[in-house]
């Protein structure tokens, strides 16, 4: 039973900070492979060099600071059009998906997230985000009726307030 409250309890907790699966990347992590990319470019094979530069993307994408979550997506961007491989495009859409839902464009990421399934289609980990972004465009929905529905009752109590104080 009091396992059951204490699911409950991080639900709502959940609900109103949008807990998600998506794992997040330190800097230290960033900074490393920052260090690995720069080694890369001294003369390692073009493999190597783009290995780096995926995971530093990975990284960046997954970061807590917004600098570095639009740096990510502005590489994966920029490197979007050189991928050669179906898998190669779909690692770059994905950590775009989650870049854009990181900066908070989630109708963006969703787009990207279902380019993604179409080159595979039972890929867990996009049909997960896929998942996480629905359920905060909903979540966001909710939030943003139960505001207006605030302000509107707050508008008609004013004006019965009002008429009440003229009669």
């Amino acid at each position: 039973m009091d396992a059951k409250i204490g699911k409950f309890f991080d639900s709502i907790g959940d609900f109103f900070t949008g807990g998600d699966q998506i794992p997040w990347c330190d800097s230290d992590i960033v900074a490393g492979c920052e260090r690995e990319v720069a080694k890369a470019e001294k003369g390692s094979s073009d493999d190597l060099k783009s290995e780096c530069i995926m995971r530093l993307s990975w990284a960046l994408v997954h970061s807590r600071r917004p600098e570095d979550i639009q740096r990510g997506i502005a590489m994966l961007e920029a490197s979007l059009g050189g991928s050669s491989s179906p898998l190669q495009m779909r690692e770059k859409l994905y950590l775009l998906a989650v870049g854009y839902y990181r900066s908070g464009d989630f109708p963006r990421s969703r787009q990207l997230v279902d380019r993604c399934l179409e080159i595979a289609p039972d890929w867990r980990q996009a049909l997960t985000l896929k998942k996480t972004i629905e359920e905060k465009i909903t979540k966001d929905g909710v939030i943003g009726i139960g505001i207006a529905a605030t302000a509107v009752g707050v508008l008609v109590g004013g004006i019965a307030a009002a008429l009440a104080r003229k009669g």
